[in-house]
C-alpha cells in the first residue's frame, strides 16, 4: 500500500510570499506515481487551486480547516456549516466588543465561495482585504449578515480581545462549535476561527481516508500552526518545519531543520528518497 503525504500550506508548504519554488515542486511531484498526495489547509478551494498551479494533488483536499472535503475538479465529499442563526448571533457578540469577522460561506454546488466582510475594519483585516483587490467573491457590507451555508467566521485582532470573544461565544454555544485561537505568524496579530464542532483536519483526514481507502498507519502530515495538531495526533508521523509554533513542535514526531522559506518540505521527502 503506498504512503500518504499531507501537508499544511501557509507557513509549511507554501513560502512567507505565498509562492512554490520549482524545487519544491519537482520534489513533490516526483512522488505521484509512488505516494498518495494531499494538503490541509485554512484557505478556500479557490485560492488554494491558484497557490498549487502545477503541483500534483491525487487526495481529496481538506479545505477550510476542514469544512470542506472537495477534490480538485470540485467534487464535494464532505461538509460541515454553521447555520445562518448561529452565525448571526457570533457576528453581534464581536460587534458588542467592536470588532467584526470575515465570513466564509458556500454559494453553490460548483464551491462557489462567499467572502463577506463589513465595512469596518481594523487595520489587520484592512491589510488582508488588500490581498483580495482583485478577487470577485468578495463583498462589504454596512450590516454585515450570514449566508445560508457558512464554513467558519474568522475574527482578526489582539489576543485579549479575541479571547473575551471566545469566551462568550462558548457560553452561548458550549461545545456545540469549535473555537481556534491561535497567533498570525507574520502580522503581529492573532485569529479567531469559528467552525462547526466536527469541522478540523483531523475529521478531514478521516473523510479523506474512507473517499481513497488508504491506511491511516502510512500517513505523514507536515504543519506548522495549532490547527495541525489533531492530524499530527491522528498520523503514523508527523513533522513540523523549523519556524512551527513551539506547541507544534512539541507534539511532532519530526522537527526539520529547514522552515517553510527553505523549502523544509520537500528536503524531507528527497531525504526520504535517498535514504
Amino acid at each position: 500500500m503506498k504512503n500518504i503525504y499531507i501537508t499544511d500550506l501557509d507557513h509549511t508548504f507554501l513560502r512567507s510570499d505565498l509562492s512554490l519554488s520549482d524545487y519544491t515542486k519537482k520534489i513533490w511531484n516526483s512522488y505521484e506515481n509512488e505516494a498518495i498526495l494531499g494538503i490541509a489547509t485554512a484557505r478556500t478551494y479557490k485560492k488554494t487551486v491558484q497557490f498549487l498551479e502545477g503541483v500534483y494533488i491525487s487526495a481529496p483536499m481538506i479545505l477550510l480547516d476542514g469544512a470542506l472535503i472537495a477534490t480538485m475538479d470540485k467534487k464535494i465529499i464532505d461538509t460541515k456549516f454553521i447555520a445562518k442563526d448561529a452565525a448571526d448571533t457570533i457576528i453581534d457578540e464581536g460587534a458588542r466588543l467592536g470588532i467584526y469577522p470575515f465570513v466564509l460561506s458556500l454559494v453553490d454546488e460548483k464551491l462557489g465561495e462567499a467572502f463577506s466582510y463589513s465595512t469596518t475594519l481594523n487595520a489587520y483585516q484592512q491589510e488582508i482585504i488588500k490581498r483580495y483587490a482583485n478577487d470577485d467573491h468578495t463583498e462589504a457590507f454596512r450590516d454585515l449578515r450570514a449566508k445560508e451555508r457558512n464554513f467558519k467566521v474568522v475574527y482578526m485582532a489582539e489576543e485579549m480581545l479575541l479571547e473575551a470573544l471566545k469566551q462568550n461565544l462558548e457560553a452561548i454555544f458550549g461545545d456545540e462549535l469549535k473555537y481556534i485561537l491561535a497567533p498570525e505568524a507574520y502580522m503581529g496579530c492573532y485569529f479567531l476561527t469559528i467552525l462547526h464542532k466536527d469541522a478540523d483536519k483531523s475529521h478531514g483526514i478521516k473523510s479523506v481516508s474512507e473517499a481513497v481507502g488508504f491506511d491511516l498507519d502510512k500517513l505523514t502530515v507536515f504543519g506548522d500552526n495549532l490547527n495541525d495538531i489533531g492530524m499530527f495526533e491522528l498520523a503514523n508521523r508527523s513533522v513540523a518545519v523549523a519556524n512551527a509554533q513551539e506547541d507544534v513542535k512539541e507534539k511532532a514526531d519530526i522537527v526539520l531543520e529547514h522552515t517553510n522559506d527553505e523549502d523544509g518540505v520537500a528536503r524531507y521527502l528527497e531525504e526520504l528518497k535517498n535514504a
